[in-house]
């Protein structure tokens, strides 16, 4: 921002941090940020095209997307005391986003280079040379909120194109004509044709068994006697 901002808002005794809404009239959009510096030229204000350290891993191009806003447009801008933030949602734009082994951790390293977030803007994350962008679909306890020095819980809402994987239903597979057993191991028997009677599927006759042990007991003591 030019110098002459900064005193203006000296003179109004402002409260620090600096946080601004920045308000595109033309296509009723706003966002909020903070302040790098005073250097501007006089009647021009500068949002950073992209990362200004390749470090940080924040995109703030990001920021005139979300206005809607082209380079020379005009972006009106006030000052704003804003809530500090409680709690924070956001939305994946891309399922690739799950693949981090851990995302709320990137997210919450890459969130120390803002200072404030709005509902329903989109902020982009650089992580392992590749960028991910986030939706914020809900803040607490505004609609717009300070994130500095400040403890937050981070949620996340499931991601775009994401589908829950569909459960498979084992009973539902057992061969039609024979009864469907709640048994998981008998009806894994069921699945592998020509295998029931071999892995003693087919149930015996009642009695059978317990005969036969009484004849092999009798055997037995025949034999002692000899």
């Amino acid at each position: 921002m030019p110098p002459s901002a900064l005193d203006v808002l000296t003179r109004l005794n402002i409260v620090y941090p600096m946080l601004f809404k920045l308000t595109n009239q033309r296509a009723n959009r706003h966002t909020h940020c903070g302040v790098l510096e005073f250097v501007a030229d006089e009647g021009k204000v500068y949002i950073p095209t992209g990362c200004c350290d390749t470090d940080c891993g924040v995109f703030p191009a990001a920021m005139m997307r979300n206005l809607l806003l082209d380079e020379g447009e005009l972006v009106h801008i006030e000052s704003r005391s804003l809530p500090v933030a409680t709690f924070s949602k956001f939305e994946p734009q891309s399922v690739e986003f799950l693949d981090i082994t851990n995302p709320k951790a990137v997210l919450e390293n890459a969130l120390r280079n803002f200072a404030c977030l709005t509902q329903d803007d989109v902020v982009a994350l650089n992580y392992n040379d590749r960028i991910y962008e986030m939706r914020v679909l809900e803040v607490k306890p505004g609609n717009a909120v300070s994130i500095i020095e400040c403890d937050m819980n981070v949620e996340f809402a499931p991601a775009v194109g994401y589908q829950e994987p569909e459960k498979m239903d084992t009973t539902s597979q057992c061969p039609r004509g024979r009864e469907r057993r709640h048994d998981s191991r008998k009806c894994w028997f069921l699945l592998l044709p020509g295998l029931g009677e071999q892995a003693g599927w087919k149930e015996k006759e009642p009695g059978i068994a317990s005969r036969g042990a009484s004849q092999e007991t009798t055997k037995t003591k025949g034999d002692s006697r000899l």
